[in-house]
């Protein structure tokens, strides 16, 4: 609908939400759609993360893992959900128009899939409404867009935890001398976070993804598989559950690294699943070759996901790669498999 049409508690004007921003540490749950918070001051620069709740219908934003802004938003209906899980933005288009929905515009739109998922401007009724979407206040799509990168994290999640920073060697280092974990540490975090558009420079965004179930470590590179091996995990039958670490930077001591870690998708009613994020990577060895090959691809920004879920070929989508962890995924799962 266009012009001032009322659609439940939104005004539409120009054809999107009126946008209203309101003062950072508002009461989240007292928002209306439309509304949301901006403090970028609050952590000027580093690895930004997207967190959308679900069942909140909110979207937080961390940057360096610090909150700089929470939104409404609007997500996927009954019949076209959202999936759960990690993705990462794999294009940026200020300017877009959908080629599905009759040349449906799109303004800032961040694809998430090449099967038709992104963020991007759009109405907010105030419920789920979209084909599987993230609807995003316009005017916070544009601010969101002008900070983002390709490789950017963006969780959709039926739950969450807060980040926390974490300092660990991690599985990467271990079998290194300290002065050889110097020279890694030195190479990775020497790098700039990924650019915002293709070409812009040498340097790709790269992620990883360690499934528990497969005991296998998988590493990519602007959507690629570049390298695959094995990786060794104590305590097997302890379950994990679902991480999300982003690469910050190194750690004063210079052989260890810095990463801002939080879980998504669990059950925060499961007491086995209450463990320290710096327990996670303790639990959590690979091989030299493994760890050498992803030492050529870490650099500031660098997503991992630790998960106990397996990570089959069918769970990501194509040039990119996401863990489907919705209770209903069959039809974006199909979608996924003809594209």
């Amino acid at each position: 609908m266009l012009g001032g049409a009322i659609v439940g508690t939104a005004v539409l004007v120009g054809g999107w939400t009126k946008s209203r921003r309101q003062t950072f540490g508002a009461d989240v749950n007292s928002m209306k759609p439309g509304d949301y918070t901006w403090a970028p001051e609050r952590s000027p620069a580093g690895p930004v993360v997207l967190i959308v709740s679900l069942p909140e219908q909110r979207g937080y934003v961390y940057r360096d893992g610090s909150l700089i802004a929470v939104t409404t938003c609007s997500t996927g209906r009954k019949g076209h959900r959202t999936p759960t899980g990690v993705f990462a933005v794999l294009q940026k288009d200020k300017d877009h128009v959908s080629s599905t929905y009759k040349g449906a515009k799109m303004p800032y739109m961040e694809r998430l899939t090449w099967s038709g998922i992104a963020l991007h401007a759009g109405n907010l009724p105030g419920y789920p409404a979209s084909h599987g979407c993230i609807r995003l206040p316009f005017e916070f799509s544009r601010l969101l867009f002008g900070i983002t990168h390709l490789g950017v994290a963006i969780v959709l999640a039926d739950a969450h935890s807060e980040p926390q920073d974490v300092v660990h060697p991690g599985l990467f280092l271990p079998a290194h001398t300290e002065e050889e974990a110097r020279m890694v540490v030195a190479k990775a975090t020497k790098k700039k976070l990924p650019p915002n558009r293709r070409h812009e420079r040498p340097h790709r965004p790269a992620k990883v993804v360690i499934s528990v179930a497969d005991k296998r470590m998988t590493l990519f590179e602007d959507g690629h598989v570049r390298a695959a091996g094995p990786v060794d995990v104590k305590q097997p039958d302890r379950p994990i559950g679902n991480h999300i670490f982003v690469l910050k930077d190194a750690h004063d001591r210079r052989h260890s690294l810095i990463w801002s870690a939080t879980s998504y998708g669990n059950d925060i009613s499961r007491s086995d699943l209450l463990q320290a994020e710096a327990a996670i990577l303790d639990r959590i060895t690979t091989d030299r070759k493994t760890a050498d090959a992803l030492h050529n691809l870490m650099h500031p920004g660098l997503v991992m996901v630790i998960t106990d879920d397996p990570a089959s070929a069918a769970t990501r989508s194509s040039r990119s790669f996401v863990i489907a962890t919705h209770h209903e995924p069959t039809d974006w799962k199909a979608q996924v498999l003809r594209n």
